[in-house]
């Protein structure tokens, strides 16, 4: 609602394709934190935004955690709260109460959405009233209502490279948390994932998404899609019994 307080306003969804760690001044993350931000100091957080911050890594979740708390801290005040957990362990919905905002970062995408699972109506819940979401390589991938979690083959034919699998062999489309309709894949041309893309639409496993490069964000708000950043976001539509791919950068 145009003119409505921030706290009201529609929030916003920020899907970055990866690409760790900044290389320019936070350009594709800054929009994210400006909303943060004005839902904190719209609630009269005086000590700053409390930001969830989700890790799901088997070792280095702390000092990971650290650096991003690092890295954050120049784009706005935040009150970062750590959501760790060791691959296969659940993330409860509790984990997310007075957030102002939700990251939810990178790994092993199938672990990532196993560990969200129980909070899927949480978060869902959550940016249906204002917290707005940012989710990187992993994070954006499970944001969707069908998440593309990993593989590298349908059957035996080659979609991609075993590589950029996660750990699978077959193509894996999960539930995800749903808080978009298109499906989402990441490190698009660093890692060829427009071709996994394109052979899940053209199977019919999907119904069309984007993938996104690295050093770069999808932004889905109010207003027209925005992609900031360096790179670009690849759309995969279904068309007429073959697939068309197009793409956009930054505007």
């Amino acid at each position: 609602m145009v003119g409505a307080p921030a706290r009201e306003r529609l929030m916003s969804i920020h899907l970055v394709g990866g690409g760790w760690p900044m290389e320019d001044d936070g350009a594709v993350y800054r929009p994210f934190f400006d909303e943060l931000t004005a839902r904190a100091e719209a609630a009269g957080k005086l000590e700053g935004a409390r930001l969830a911050i989700v890790l799901v890594r088997d070792g280095d979740g702390p000092e990971r955690f650290a650096e991003l708390v690092t890295a954050f801290e120049h784009l706005g005040k935040i009150d970062a709260v750590a959501v760790l957990a060791p691959e296969g362990s659940p993330i409860e919905p509790a984990s997310f109460a007075d957030v102002d905002g939700i990251v939810v970062w990178g790994g092993l995408t199938p672990a990532y959405r196993a560990s969200l699972e129980p909070s899927f109506g949480e978060l869902r819940r959550l940016v249906a009233s204002g917290v707005p979401y940012l989710g990187f390589s992993a994070g954006a991938a499970i944001a969707a209502e069908k998440a593309v979690v990993g593989g590298w083959k349908i059957d035996t034919v080659e979609i991609g490279t075993e590589e950029a699998a996660e750990d699978l062999e077959q193509l894996t489309v999960a539930p995800g948390i749903g808080l978009i309709d298109l499906a989402v894949d990441v490190h698009a041309a660093q890692w060829g994932s427009v071709s996994r893309l394109i052979a899940a639409t053209e199977a019919g496993v999907v119904d069309g998404g984007v993938a996104i490069d690295e050093h770069t964000a999808l932004v889905i708000g109010e207003g027209p899609l925005q992609v900031l950043g360096r790179g670009s976001v690849w759309k995969i539509t279904p068309d007429s019994g073959s697939v068309r791919v197009s793409t956009a950068g930054a505007s």
